[in-house]
């Protein structure tokens, strides 16, 4: 990974799964990694673990439904590290269950943290990137929004809403200063299921996910892959799953 070192990486969800196994990687491999999530007491953990094994990390309290988050989240890695060069915007929530159950709340819950979330995370990472003149944004998306499956509608639409975005971005920004990358995992050994209100559709996502899942750092090499490129190129695209998922 002769690409990361040096390089400075902000995480969101960075408390477990994809996003813990992302910074650890990226730590490993010589980054300087600023990770965000809600759950404080267990991003120290991870902190300490990485600062252990001879990297460099801190942690920064964010819920990224909240912009000032962001914000603090970026800031600290300027104010840490001098620069920003990726941010991982990881963070994302499932209230998966059938549109006619008419879970409004559980809608409002994934547009807050899975597009606006995301939203956010540009907001804040863009000025920076440009005024640095380069800078790399890669979001976590979903194999949800490739394959449209019942009870899922909502989150794929999310989901989808994020790849649009990020395509729409990387038209606008062909001037050299800005990457994008859109990772879509599909069945990962997370605690994304634990999102889940509706009992039967969680038990069954947590059965297929025993059966099928690959494990977070899968995903989190492939992150790094992306990184890993020379400024002139840019992975745009990655679709990483189980070979068995249907």
């Amino acid at each position: 990974m002769a690409g990361i070192s040096g390089k400075v990486v902000a995480v969101t969800g960075a408390s477990s799964g994809i996003g813990e196994a992302t910074a650890r990687l990226l730590a490993e491999g010589g980054a300087d990694v600023v990770l965000g999530a809600r759950r404080t007491g267990r991003l120290d953990e991870i902190v300490q673990e990485i600062g252990a094994g001879g990297g460099r990390a801190v942690a920064c309290a964010t819920d990224v439904a909240r912009r000032e988050d962001l914000e603090r989240l970026v800031g600290r890695a300027v104010a840490e590290f001098g620069r920003l060069d990726v941010l991982v915007s990881n963070a994302g929530t499932s209230r998966i269950g059938p549109v006619a159950d008419l879970d409004v709340a559980g809608w409002s819950a994934m547009i807050d943290v899975n597009l606006r979330g995301v939203l956010h995370g540009i907001g804040a990472a863009l000025p920076v990137f440009r005024r640095q003149g380069q800078g790399h944004l890669v979001t976590t998306v979903s194999t949800a929004g490739l394959k449209i499956v019942p009870s899922q509608a909502v989150y794929a639409a999310t989901k989808n809403a994020v790849r649009t975005l990020l395509e729409g971005l990387r038209q606008e920004s062909t001037d050299g200063v800005l990457r994008t990358t859109a990772v879509s995992p599909g069945y990962v050994r997370t605690e994304l299921a634990d999102s889940i209100d509706n009992l039967e559709i969680r038990e069954r996502i947590r059965r297929d996910m025993d059966e099928l899942a690959i494990e977070p750092k899968a995903v989190a090499r492939a992150i790094a892959f992306a990184i890993e490129q020379p400024q002139d190129v840019e992975i745009g695209d990655i679709t990483i799953r189980p070979t068995r998922q249907g």
